[in-house]
């Protein structure tokens, strides 16, 4: 085809469309940077190894946030422990064996309509099932959380088993093996960067939640060790952040800074951790 010049008014068109682009993504790229600036800047003065190491005392007038930090882990472990069999296991049965596909059209679409509901309809849920059963613990807080995040758990394992290519069963099979025996040591390992990165981002989610674990995990601010943490409530970093935040004083105010500059540490740890799993299988599968 001769290539037919373009009008002076289409011209003009691709040239406003691309200034409104490029303004867009510098504006985005300029509140994002001063988001991140703005919060480390307040937060990271504020941040001592007595705040880090120690839990607060009214007595003496003392902000720690040493429970807080151990609270978040002790959840992130057992809401992972709990999702990723879960999650994976859906996706890996719907994805290889399945046959019904309007029952998977079905389950698919449940798990995208969970995906879209707010945490603090899942707090709510959660304060009524697993509040009740178990009472307000760091344990009934994990299950939430489970709620929350096996949607896309599932639909991420879901996408990276579709990108296996169908040669590499047919192959497996041929040689004699079996359908398990080809997912576990085929088609699991050609998708593991998928799998890992959602695990990665969900532990974003995890650890950026709130509203849920106000109705189910608690915010008490009290030294525990794993198990009995499960059983106990407990204030995450985010729930701690909401309710320095309420108290009053300059106290409170530095306190919630310090903590959001450690979650926002942590944010942006997770988002390029996820980012370098990617490109190390990305490159082992170039080899």
């Amino acid at each position: 085809m001769l290539d037919r010049p373009i009008s002076p008014s289409r011209r003009a068109y691709i040239g406003v469309m691309g200034l409104l682009c490029a303004l867009s993504v510098l504006l985005v790229c300029a509140l994002a940077l001063f988001l991140i600036g703005y919060v480390l800047a307040a937060g990271l003065p504020n941040l001592s190894w007595e705040l880090l190491t120690t839990k607060p005392s009214y007595l003496s007038d003392t902000i720690g946030i040493l429970p807080d930090i151990l609270n978040t882990i002790y959840i992130i472990l057992a809401a992972l422990l709990i999702v990723l069999p879960l999650g994976a296991g859906a996706a890996v049965y719907l994805t290889e064996y399945a046959a019904n596909k309007r029952l998977v059209s079905v389950i698919e679409y449940a798990a995208e309509t969970l995906s879209g509901i707010p945490s603090i309809i899942y707090g709510l849920v959660g304060m009524l099932v697993f509040t009740g059963v178990l009472g307000t613990s760091l344990l009934a807080g994990a299950l939430t959380l489970v709620i929350m995040n096996l949607p896309t758990i599932m639909r991420t394992t879901q996408e990276s088993l579709r990108t296996v290519p169908q040669s590499y069963r047919e192959g497996a099979f041929g040689l004699g093996a079996g359908k398990w025996r080809v997912i576990r040591t085929v088609v699991l390992p050609g998708c593991a960067d998928g799998i890992i990165t959602g695990c990665i981002l969900s532990v974003g989610r995890i650890l950026g939640e709130s509203a849920a674990l106000l109705f189910t995990a608690g915010f008490a601010h009290v030294l525990n060790g794993f198990l009995s943490g499960l059983g106990s409530p407990g204030a995450t970093l985010t729930v701690a952040l909401y309710l320095y935040t309420k108290e009053p004083g300059p106290g409170g105010a530095q306190a919630s800074f310090a903590i959001a500059a450690i979650l926002m540490a942590l944010t942006l740890t997770i988002n390029f951790a996820a980012v370098l799993v990617g490109r190390i299988f990305k490159k082992r599968r170039a080899l």
